[in-house]
């Protein structure tokens, strides 16, 4: 379940409750110094990010534009009160190749969607990576089998029912990933 807490939390405050706790189990996040603190995953949640790894795993190694990261990690572009775990992310890979957090800044953001993080991923943490120009954030609703795409300039959301694509800089090819694969069942 998702709950805010009434207190102002920094990014070294949120490293110490994640450092307390196994992995997943729970989350801790802050956005502005809003704490959001989430379950761990459920089933689905699982099947549908490791699908995405796959995918974008295949296409980062065929165009080598970016370095794929998942949760658990520590984004916070060095500000003191932002700390949070996207689901999946890609940054360049000079970003990569200096091994800190600090140092990354993701051109693509996919957080697949659950109940207890639904509210935090479409309201603060949009918000934030449209702030910090993030030029793609996907919200993938497996439940309603859709996509809802943010660039750094939208006010609304593109939804996908058929396909989510992905052209970053460099590549010759786009990452187009069929959301009928992305949805299928086991």
């Amino acid at each position: 379940m998702y709950m805010a807490i009434d207190r102002y939390y920094t990014t070294e405050m949120v490293r110490e409750l994640n450092a307390r706790e196994p992995r997943h189990s729970p989350r801790y996040e802050t956005v502005h110094g809003e704490l959001f603190v989430s379950a761990g995953p459920r089933p689905l949640h699982q099947i549908v990010v490791t699908r995405l790894i796959v995918a974008l795993g295949n296409y980062l190694e065929r165009e080598h534009v970016g370095q794929l990261f998942t949760s658990p990690s520590q984004i916070s572009w060095g500000l003191p009160d932002v700390y949070v775990q996207p689901d999946v992310f890609v940054v360049p890979v000079e970003q990569a190749r200096t091994l800190e957090w600090s140092a990354l800044a993701p051109t693509l953001v996919v957080e697949v969607l659950s109940p207890s993080t639904a509210r935090a991923d479409r309201h603060a943490k949009r918000r934030l990576y449209q702030e910090r120009r993030v030029p793609l954030y996907c919200l993938v609703d497996a439940d309603a089998r859709s996509v809802e795409c943010w660039t750094s300039e939208t006010i609304f959301p593109r939804t996908e029912r058929e396909e989510i694509m992905w052209h970053p800089d460099g590549a010759r090819v786009p990452f187009v990933l069929a959301l009928a694969e992305l949805f299928r069942a086991i």
